[in-house]
């Protein structure tokens, strides 16, 4: 099994990470859709959404992207996302205020395996800010650029009195990310099999399928709960 998070060998000005946030403090942070599953405040602003809009934040893989006007005056972080030399689907500022908590959840269709993946670089954030992955502490600081697999429990803790804040990019596998992510270690042609899966992290997956209903996200849940 590939790792569940990985730094990538890239890190980025944290001087310019701010001076762009300082552009986007300004407009509108819209509160995270599915308020089951935080407390206290998370908001988000999109560089890019399917609409267009900057506080369209919502995220769903294989959706048609477009930029926001927000991203033109965004010059380092339009950088940054060329620097990833891949098709992109949402990018976001997301923040999580002071004592407010992400409550332990799953993302599908979120991992490398499924061709996607979602990179987090903190531009605001410190010690008391705790982020798992898979029951795993991932000690992201600002500048940095990680990536983790979101199709496994994770969950964000700010116990710290200021907020945090990333720039997430969520893009498409391709033959340079092959490339990039074999360096870092991982398997591109590794292959999980489904009944990998913990009951936890079934229960979990079946969950969220749930929350949006079809008849291929209920042929899925019947897989699932027969193995």
């Amino acid at each position: 099994m590939n790792p569940s998070s990985s730094k990538l060998p890239i890190s980025f000005s944290v001087d310019k990470l701010q001076n762009d946030l300082i552009i986007c403090e300004n407009n509108l942070w819209t509160p995270h859709f599915n308020t089951n599953r935080y407390e206290g405040n998370w908001t988000s602003v999109s560089l890019r959404s399917q609409s267009g809009l900057v506080n369209d934040i919502m995220s769903f893989a294989n959706k048609e992207y477009k930029d926001t006007s927000l991203l033109d005056q965004c010059h380092y972080f339009k950088e940054i996302m060329d620097w990833f030399q891949c098709e992109k689907e949402a990018v976001r500022l997301l923040r999580l205020d002071p004592q407010s908590e992400i409550k332990e959840h799953v993302d599908n269709d979120t991992s490398y395996e499924d061709g996607f993946f979602r990179i987090h670089i903190p531009i605001i954030t410190n010690s008391e800010v705790y982020f798992y992955v898979d029951k795993k502490l991932v000690p992201m600081k600002m500048g940095e650029c990680w990536h983790a697999n979101f199709q496994l429990p994770h969950s964000v803790e700010n116990k710290s009195a200021e907020p945090r804040i990333h720039f997430t990019i969520d893009c498409i596998r391709n033959d340079w990310s092959d490339e990039l992510f074999s360096k870092m270690g991982f398997d591109v042609h590794y292959s999980p099999n489904k009944t990998e899966y913990s009951d936890e992290v079934k229960q979990q997956i079946i969950a969220e399928l749930s929350r949006n209903p079809s008849d291929a996200t209920a042929k899925i849940i019947a897989e699932l709960q027969t193995k």
